[in-house]
């Protein structure tokens, strides 16, 4: 059964591909930009996989570390094109790429990471930035790898709020 939507062919799945690889912030995995270009009834896993091999082989797209990013030639093309694909295509696309690339930049300005100790037990980085430096770093031991784990997940979760809190804590509770 034919899939409803205004995307009918390949080319239009590649220029919906190269639009949205355009507006990211950074390189995605495959998965990331799938989950992207599903925004219409008119693309299915199986032409998006053949599009997408087809804008690497063509050198649109660069596939490096298994992260997907447009190339100089695929921003030329797609800002030649991306007007011929449909508004409300453009639009649900745009509301998926608001969200996707609030999470990358929020990433790349929370980092934690785990390394095990030679002396036994693990170190568990954590450090806290804004878009202009570093606001928090802050190193901590503990014994178990179950515990490290928590404790990245946790950051991961709320590092502002710990930021906040700590903050608040050194000043006495009077922020």
């Amino acid at each position: 059964m034919a899939a409803f939507g205004f995307i009918s062919d390949k080319l239009e799945i590649k220029l919906l591909i190269l639009y949205i690889a355009s507006r990211l912030v950074e390189p995605v995995p495959f998965e990331t930009l799938q989950e992207l270009s599903m925004c219409d009834g008119g693309v299915d896993y199986f032409g998006f996989s053949e599009c997408l091999a087809d804008l690497v082989r063509t050198e649109h797209l660069a596939l490096a570390d298994s992260l997907y990013a447009i190339t100089d030639k695929g921003r030329r093309n797609s800002a030649v094109c991306e007007s011929s694909l449909p508004y409300s295509v453009r639009m649900a696309a745009e509301q998926k790429l608001a969200l996707c690339n609030e999470q990358l930049k929020r990433r790349a300005l929370v980092k934690a990471d785990i390394r095990s100790r030679d002396k036994g037990g693990y170190e568990v980085s954590l450090s806290l930035s804004d878009e202009l430096d570093e606001l928090m770093n802050l190193r901590l031991l503990v014994t178990r790898q179950d515990m490290a784990l928590e404790l990245q997940k946790r950051f991961r979760e709320g590092a502002e709020k710990l930021y906040a809190k700590i903050l608040s804590d050194l000043y006495g509770g009077e922020l």
